[in-house]
C-alpha cells in the first residue's frame, strides 16, 4: 500500500516526465491510456485518487507544445469524462444500496458517499458540473445520483455539460498556460497548486460543517 501511494504521489508530481514518456513510448495509443485513466477517475468509485484536473492540464501542455493533437485530446477526454459518469451512475442505480451493505470499507469509504450526498442535498443537480471540479466528490456524485436522487435524463444533461466544461477548461488552461517558461520550469510546484485549488471546496465545506456542529442546534 506504502509502494502504491508513493508511485501515485511521483506520478501526480511528475506528469511532465510520466505524459512524455509515455508519448514517447505509446505514440497515438496514449490517448487510449488517457482515455482510460480519465474514465476510471470518474467511471469507477475505488478509484478517486487517480489524477484528474493535473492529468488534463499536463495534456493540454503537451497538446499546446504539439506532441498531442488538441482537438483530439479534448475530445478524446470529454467522452471518457462524459462516458466514466455514465457508467458510474448505472453501477449506482443498480448496484447501490447492494455496495452499500457489503462492500463499504478500506477502497470504498463510507464517509466519502456521506460527504458526496450532503452536496448533492446542498447543491441539487448542479452538484454533477459543480463536483467535476472536486476531487474524490467527483468519483462519488454520479453514484449516489444513480442511487436515486436524480432520473438519467436529467443527469445526462449535467453530465454532458460538466464532462465538456471540465476537460475544457482544465486542458484549455494547459494548452494555453503550460508553455509559458515560468509553467515549464516551475510544473511540480503548479501540479501541486491545482491540487490544492481544487481541493478547496471541499475543505472549505468541511470547515463550515465543523462550525456549525460546534455551534451546537
Amino acid at each position: 500500500m506504502i509502494e502504491f501511494l508513493s508511485q501515485m504521489v511521483d506520478w501526480f508530481l511528475h506528469l511532465d516526465h510520466h505524459l512524455a514518456g509515455l508519448i514517447e513510448a505509446y505514440g497515438v495509443w496514449t490517448y487510449l491510456i488517457l482515455f482510460l485513466v480519465v474514465f476510471a477517475e470518474t467511471g469507477l468509485v475505488v478509484t478517486p485518487i487517480l489524477p484528474g484536473d493535473s492529468l488534463l492540464f499536463a495534456a493540454g501542455t503537451f497538446a499546446g507544445r504539439g506532441s498531442l493533437d488538441g482537438l483530439v485530446v479534448f475530445v478524446v477526454l470529454a467522452a471518457a469524462a462524459i462516458a466514466g459518469d455514465t457508467v458510474n451512475y448505472w453501477v449506482g442505480q443498480y448496484l447501490g444500496d447492494h455496495i452499500l451493505r457489503r462492500h463499504t470499507g478500506r477502497w470504498l469509504k463510507k464517509e466519502h458517499l456521506d460527504r458526496t450526498h450532503a452536496f448533492f442535498e446542498k447543491y441539487g443537480g448542479k452538484t454533477i458540473i459543480i463536483a467535476r471540479f472536486v476531487p474524490i466528490i467527483r468519483t462519488f456524485a454520479p453514484f449516489v445520483a444513480g442511487i436515486g436522487a436524480m432520473t438519467y435524463p436529467r443527469f445526462l444533461v449535467y453530465n454532458v455539460v460538466g464532462g465538456l466544461l471540465w476537460v475544457g477548461v482544465c486542458v484549455g488552461a494547459g494548452y494555453f498556460f503550460g508553455g509559458l517558461p515560468v509553467v515549464q520550469n516551475n510544473f511540480s510546484l503548479v501540479v501541486l497548486a491545482i491540487i490544492a485549488i481544487s481541493l478547496m471546496p471541499g475543505v472549505v465545506e468541511y470547515l463550515r460543517h465543523r462550525s456549525h456542529a460546534a455551534a451546537g442546534p
